[in-house]
């Protein structure tokens, strides 16, 4: 039963699946190649046929046109930016072949595979949320929930006993009596978060997000790129970067240099373009001098994080690793340095974001009398007394105009907010007799509001006649845990009260979702 179940890892460019065993511990589902971990990319043979994973990668060094990777970059977006195969995908689309194909290998294991998890970064707007949401309604899936990914791998360490050491006994679950304070440190293939959680028996409450979905481990390749680049231009007097066959022989071979790096002091990088080749030699000390800024804006993460929460390092116990890029020695050594403590690695980094949605699976339907049966008695008992407290990661206020008829964001809820949460301001009728307000949801810090995201809007019709203008209207807006929107509004004046839930303005239509989800139930994906 408990296969019917899953989480699943979503990644900018390596993807996991995992799902809970008879006693509620979490693992990691295997491909059909038996890897823990399947590679974002697509392949687009025809209309009819989908290759996902290394396969496709190997093929993008000969067709990259056919090929589509770091997709979760553009989640939220209108479109893909280039066409693959020669047609414009969606991103949501896209994703949806990578969730298709990770549940049909999963159900070779498992059998049929219906209600997930996915994660997504900590900090991801409303935009991108739906969009990944849509993704797994595309590829066939009830999605139970979105789940932050530094808050899946927390909710892992908390829950599952880590990697024993060798020749010690293995460790226990670290749920603990007594409170204990963990920072996660996030740093993917795409995006990079930081989330502090407090952790005690029985309960999971995040603190404070911070976040850059616009960083991450293809960064640090990038600054080997153009490094390799700048060498061959001054050598021979053309750019492969310019050459979208040499440019994707040279971004692979300067992940390749990343893990060698990790691992060695130097690496050797072979680029071929134009029929001349160069090869290079890169050292650690000048991969961590190329990507010091990187490196920095991490620290500046962090140390914002610590500053909303209001912690000093003290108060934090533990520094858990998490993502791919973690295993560059310099991310460790500069929490070492800011910190004065060693990080905890001992989760294996790329599959504990999906063994934790999987957790969060189980908890969720622990919890929902219907769904409980899809958990064997043991599982459920562990799970059904957790509680998780979560926090919005972006401000959510109103669009309101002000004195000078500008339209400006009211922010009602600031972001690292706990939720539930309500609140409520009154605000003044614009013109004479007016029977109708608008209230329009933002999602953002900016003041201005065209520098926020629109979430949505809803009318509260139905006010009394004869209203003078500058009538006090008292708007309150609720956030569920699950961060849906309900906005209630008070006339004051005659004291008639109106609600309504908030229409999203973003993504794809219900229509729209039901032609990609054909489109994709169609596809032979391998």
């Amino acid at each position: 039963m408990a296969g019917n179940l899953v989480g699943i890892d979503l990644g900018t460019t390596f993807s996991a699946i995992a799902t809970l065993d008879d006693h509620g511990k979490p693992y990691t589902i295997p491909n059909r190649d038996n890897e823990m971990l399947t590679p974002s990319a697509v392949l687009l043979l025809d209309d009819n046929t989908a290759v996902v994973g290394q396969s496709a990668l190997d093929v993008a060094l000969e067709q990259p046109d056919r090929v589509a990777s770091i997709i979760k970059r553009f989640m939220g977006k209108e479109a893909f930016p280039r066409p693959v195969a020669g047609k414009i995908f969606r991103p949501e689309t896209l994703s949806a072949i990578i969730l298709r194909k990770l549940v049909q290998d999963a159900e070779l294991r498992l059998g049929p595979i219906h209600k997930a998890v996915i994660t997504v970064p900590a900090y991801f707007d409303e935009t991108r949320r739906k969009a990944t949401k849509d993704a797994g309604r595309i590829a066939g899936l009830d999605v139970i929930d979105i789940l932050d990914e530094p808050t899946a791998a927390a909710l892992a360490y908390s829950l599952q006993p880590p990697r024993p050491l060798h020749g010690m006994p293995a460790p226990r679950p670290m749920l603990p009596d007594e409170a204990r304070t963990v920072l996660v440190y996030d740093l993917g293939g795409g995006t990079f978060d930081v989330t502090l959680v407090r952790l005690s028996k029985d309960r999971f409450e995040t603190l404070a997000i911070e976040g850059d979905y616009q960083l991450g481990g293809r960064d640090w390749d990038d600054k080997i790129v153009d490094f390799v680049a700048r060498r061959f231009v001054q050598e021979h007097g053309s750019d492969p970067r310019q050459d979208p066959q040499a440019y994707a022989a040279l971004q692979a071979a300067a992940e390749r240099a990343k893990k060698t790096l990790s691992k060695l002091p130097q690496a050797s990088i072979t680029c071929s373009h134009a029929g001349k080749m160069l090869t290079t030699t890169l050292t650690r000390a000048e991969f961590e001098a190329l990507t010091k800024d990187l490196i920095i804006r991490t620290r500046l993460t962090v140390q914002q994080v610590m500053r909303h929460a209001k912690l000093t390092w003290d108060q934090v116990d533990k520094i858990l690793l998490v993502g791919g890029s973690t295993h560059m020695p310099m991310t460790g050594e500069m929490l070492h340095q800011l910190s004065g403590k060693t990080p905890d690695n001992s989760l294996a980094v790329s599959e504990v974001v999906a063994r934790g949605a999987a957790l969060h699976a189980g908890i969720v339907v622990a919890n929902t009398e219907e769904e409980m049966a899809l958990l064997g008695p043991e599982a459920r008992k562990l799970l059904e007394q957790v509680v998780e407290v979560n926090v919005n990661a972006h401000s959510l206020g109103i669009e309101v105009t002000n004195k000078a008829d500008q339209r400006v964001n009211d922010i009602l809820i600031p972001r690292n907010t706990q939720l539930p949460y309500a609140a409520s301001r009154v605000y003044y009728t614009k013109a004479e007799h007016q029977q109708r307000v608008r209230v329009k949801v933002l999602q953002g810090d900016a003041p201005e509001a065209k520098d926020c995201i629109s979430i949505g809007e809803c009318w509260i019709d139905g006010l009394p006649p004869n209203l003078p203008k500058g009538s006090p209207v008292q708007v309150r807006y609720g956030v569920a845990s699950n961060g849906l929107i309900e906005v209630l509004a008070l006339d004051m004046t005659a004291g008639r009260m109106a609600r309504t839930m908030i229409h999203r303005s973003s993504g794809l239509t219900e229509e729209e979702i039901a032609r990609e989800a054909e489109f994709v139930r169609n596809l032979r994906i391998t």
